[in-house]
């Protein structure tokens, strides 16, 4: 299970990674994005992977700090997808002014010539 989400971690900031690095400005958001759900998927995977298993505290082991899955990643989490969420859609309003301003979606504001 740690394979597998590391893995998707590793993937989304890739993909995050070269998506910000190109010229047009929708291929920065879309990056942004990835990035964004790359950090989330690592805050929640440090709370705890576990499969089939009660949320925080397990029944009949004591309910010390070993026995106990931390519910603040899970929240830290949902605070940021709603954030998340909140400045992409922001984010997407100003670059279609932009697009509208100044005809043009590249990061830099001038497109190059052929």
């Amino acid at each position: 299970m740690e394979l597998v989400i590391s893995l998707a971690i590793g993937v989304l900031v890739s993909a995050g990674v070269w998506l910000v690095l190109r010229p047009r400005t929708f291929q920065v958001l879309i990056g942004l994005s990835l990035l964004s759900y790359a950090v989330n998927l690592f805050i929640f995977s440090v709370g705890s992977l576990s499969l089939d298993a009660e949320p925080i505290v397990q029944p009949g082991v004591p309910p010390d700090l070993l026995h106990y899955t931390d519910p603040l990643p899970q929240s830290l989490v949902l605070t940021a997808i709603v954030i998340g969420f909140a400045t992409t859609a922001l984010f997407l309003v100003v670059l279609l002014a932009l697009r509208g301003l100044t005809d043009s979606d590249h990061v830099d504001g001038r497109e190059e010539a052929p």
